[in-house]
């Protein structure tokens, strides 16, 4: 079983900073591959970003702007998300694919308003 906790969101202006934090239960490295995905109202899930041992990956629309990155020593996905646009409101979810399974966390919401 992996738990997946979010949490960092919240409402920002415009231009602004959020990193959103995702914790693991156990060991993060045993995980091949985890990845950030935003759902907006209305809107299908989609992937905003990917880390393996191969490197990152993002979609043109974030491209530039955020970043994922895991931590060994507490356990933690990151997404630094820098120059927010009100396109990139959403509840964003953790991901990882383990043992046949996938998991996801419960989301933590992003507002990117003035």
């Amino acid at each position: 079983q992996v738990q997946l906790v979010e949490s960092g969101g919240g409402l920002v202006q415009p231009g602004g900073s959020l990193r959103l934090s995702c914790a693991t239960s156990g060991s993060i490295f045993r995980f091949n591959a985890m990845a950030w995905y935003r759902q907006a109202p209305g809107k299908q899930r989609e992937l905003v970003a990917h880390i393996s041992s191969g490197g990152t990956n993002y979609p043109e629309s974030v491209k530039g702007r955020f970043t994922i990155s895991r931590d060994r020593a507490d356990n933690t996905l990151y997404l630094q998300m820098n120059s927010l646009k009100s396109e990139d409101t959403a509840i964003y979810y953790c991901n990882v694919a383990h043992m046949g399974f996938m998991y996801w966390g419960q989301g933590t919401q992003v507002t990117v308003s003035s």
